[in-house]
């Protein structure tokens, strides 16, 4: 392994010179880091109101919601609100054509109306524990025992796991029902113990009709000024001991250790405010080839996505059924095929790899200016070494995200894959054929709900000729009915859709009960096979770049945070529980061009085109906004606030985050970045980059006035 070192000390300056609007910070270090800008920029809790392991805090009330979103506790019988998009795939998997909860909106009006989500989950944060200056201690302790056996690396990883291992039994002990995981920071360069809680009875409460959830679509996504409704509303229930249980009706509403109260007092701009959550992935060590390289396979992606979503979308507005099954797929899709559009913009408009390369040349002159050679040393050669590690594997990268966003996109192909896998894995386990094949067919009998074997038909066709199109002829197909170059690619998807029974949960049954081991030799099955032949051709090369990539990283982290003493420098984001903070603000996205900081209810009925399905006004919207009633929700001046803007630092994985006052109260949650600074997982624009709120005065005015769902407000801790 890697030697570690331990970080706080080379951060610990950072506190007097960090700007109050960039930065994803570790909550244990925020008295370190950042109690006095904070403090100076209105804060009023201070650190262990926030993040406390021995008592109470805020940090108690926000969960990681699902695989990949935050939401918050609201009340104290474990009412959660996140953002309509987050359990876009919850309600979806719950809604048929008879109960369109996706289409029309869901309210439980008691608590048997609550409807169990299978399979979602929300997960507590328990404490975070450094163990970086333990680990460094073992590995050093252990490579000086055993200097001079050559496996001393191997007897170095072996010390640090088993010091590990201690504490980990330990805090298992001391926290019953948790998990602990070890976690990177900094390129490898911290490490924490993070101990968590995870919540497997989640039920349904309520949410919106898309038409305010979803309200402008793909149209309005990642844009100001917004007018979306992003909420929905789940409840989390415990055993009666208040432990994690799977589904049981017998099960209870988690009594959770807290819940942010509600603020009814609205935003001016310049007000102070907090986000805490969970964003998902930064990468803002990244060094010009790397930040190329991610352009260019942004640049494959985008292509491939714009077909298939091409695809989806006609069968969706064709045929109801259809519309809720891809409804998530297709939002999942889209939501990062746009994104990458306004990466690729931003970065040419800010000119981001030129000011990398500029950063670039200042570290390397900052190595060299060390007239002892320590530097040099340690760090000369690591920018060629991040340069060497991308151009060893850009050709296999480049057609391994070729191949696996456009042939990896066909369902069937999935299918089989994952039914073969499962099917290998448990013959391994000693399990009997019978045995195997039954786990392997209830792997994958659940994706069937929602498939379409004419979406997957046509898909098949679009995706086999756009790869045969864009990819080297090395790289063809081999192993279908022909050579790839002149196979007549409808015939022969029509073929393998006409005679596979992985077209269907009803014939993939009937085949495995009595063809038995057979059914692997299903045509669709040959399919997936020569399509995976193609994906596993990068895969050995892929990985040794990654391996030396990941080494290059490390060192040339450890080298910014000894250059850059006195600057942020906090990690990237990488899915734990973060604070930022800032303020309310407005923009200006271009010369002559200023956007205020909020919108209201008006700019939903300006933006109405009955025509068009992205911006649908439901009738009683319309109604209670031409009476006025908007009930004790409304601003001083009478309109309805919809979204307001701050200038928090976020990335994907804060979606549904709450973004909380200078006292920690709710006044809204994060959904979205604005178009103009989607760079930003890049780099931070401070004069460009803002994160989208809805005000929680709208949730609430939904909930109450356009649900009917007042007992649900009634619950709530609102503080006006």
């Amino acid at each position: 392994m890697k030697k570690i070192f331990c970080i706080l000390t080379a951060i610990a300056v950072f506190a007097g010179t960090i700007r109050a609007d960039e930065g994803m910070w570790m909550l244990p270090l925020l008295k370190e880091l950042n109690a006095g800008a904070m403090k100076d920029l209105g804060c009023a809790l201070t650190p262990e109101q926030i993040y406390n392991i021995n008592n109470t805090s805020l940090k108690d009330a926000i969960v990681q919601f699902g695989r990949g979103c935050t939401g918050e506790i609201i009340s104290d019988e474990g009412l959660l609100v996140t953002n309509h998009h987050c359990g876009y795939s919850s309600i979806q998997q719950l809604s048929s054509v008879e109960h369109d909860y996706l289409n029309n909106g869901y309210w439980a009006m008691n608590r048997d109306q609550e409807l169990p989500c299978n399979g979602l989950t929300v997960t507590f944060l328990e404490k975070m524990v450094d163990v970086t200056a333990i680990m460094e201690k073992a590995e050093q302790k252990a490579r000086k025992k055993y200097a001079k056996d050559p496996e001393v690396d191997q007897r170095a990883s072996e010390a640090v796991d088993k010091a590990l291992d201690s504490i980990i039994e330990q805090l298992k002990g001391e926290h019953p029902h948790c998990d602990v995981k070890l976690t990177p920071y900094y390129n490898n360069n911290a490490f924490y113990l993070l101990v968590t809680k995870t919540y497997r009875d989640i039920r349904f409460v309520g949410a919106p009709p898309s038409s305010i959830g979803k309200f402008g679509a793909d149209t309005d996504n990642w844009m100001w000024p917004r007018h979306t409704g992003d909420f929905s509303m789940f409840r989390v229930y415990a055993d009666k001991d208040n432990n994690p249980a799977d589904y049981s009706p017998e099960n209870v509403p988690l009594a959770p250790k807290n819940h942010l109260k509600i603020s009814l007092k609205g935003v001016q701009e310049g007000d102070y405010t907090m986000i805490m959550g969970f964003p998902g992935r930064t990468t803002r060590f990244q060094t010009s080839p790397e930040l190329q390289m991610q352009i260019a396979q942004n640049d494959v992606r985008i292509a491939c996505r714009t077909l298939r979503q091409n695809v989806l979308l006609e069968h969706m507005l064709a045929d109801p059924k259809v519309k809720i099954q891809y409804a998530s797929k297709y939002a999942s899709s889209s939501n990062g095929w746009k994104k990458w559009q306004g990466m690729k913009l931003a970065f040419d408009k800010l000119g981001i790899i030129a000011r990398a390369q500029e950063e670039e040349k200042a570290f390397e002159e900052w190595v060299h200016a060390d007239k002892k050679g320590k530097r040099q040393k340690e760090f000369g050669t690591v920018l060629q070494d991040l340069a060497k590690g991308i151009e060893s594997a850009k050709d296999e990268t480049l057609a391994y995200t070729l191949s696996t966003e456009s042939v990896g996109s066909i369902e069937i192909v999935n299918f089989t894959a994952a039914f073969k896998s499962e099917f290998t894995k448990c013959l391994r386990a000693d399990k009997d054929t019978v045995a195997a094949l039954n786990s392997a067919f209830n792997n994958i009998a659940p994706a069937y709900a929602d498939y379409s074997v004419e979406v997957d038909r046509d898909l098949s066709k679009a995706m086999l000729k756009f790869y045969r199109e864009r990819a080297d002829k090395e790289d063809y197909i081999s192993g279908l009915d022909a050579d790839f170059e002149s196979l007549d690619i409808d015939a022969y998807v029509d073929k393998v859709f006409d005679n596979s029974v992985f077209t269907s949960k009803s014939a993939l049954e009937e085949a495995v009960r009595n063809c038995g081991a057979g059914v692997l030799d299903d045509i669709a099955c040959s399919f997936s096979k020569a399509a995976y032949n193609v994906f596993y051709k990068y895969i050995d090369v892929i990985r040794k770049s990654q391996q030396d990539l990941n080494q290059a990283r490390q060192v040339y982290t450890k080298g910014l945070l000894q250059w850059k003493k006195g600057q942020a420098m906090y990690p990237d984001a990488n899915s734990t529980m973060r604070l930022t903070y800032g303020t309310v603000k407005g923009y200006s996205p271009k010369d002559g061009v200023i956007y205020r900081y909020y919108t209201t209810l008006d700019g939903v009925m300006e933006k109405e085109d009955p025509d068009n399905w992205e911006f649908v006004v439901p009738a009683k919207l319309k109604q209670l906004w031409q009476e006025n009633d908007f009930g004790e929700y409304a601003q001083e001046n009478g309109k309805m606030p919809v979204a307001f803007l701050s200038n928090n630092d976020i990335t994907g994985g804060n979606s549904g985050s709450p973004i909380m006052n200078a006292e920690g109260q709710l006044i809204g949650l994060a959904f979205d970045g604005n178009w103009e600074s989607m760079s930003s997982d890049v780099m931070f624009e401070p004069d460009l980059q803002r994160c989208i709120n809805v005000d929680i005065r709208y949730v609430l005015f939904i909930v109450d006035k356009f649900g009917g769902a007042r007992h649900l407000i009634d619950e709530m801790d609102i503080v006006k």
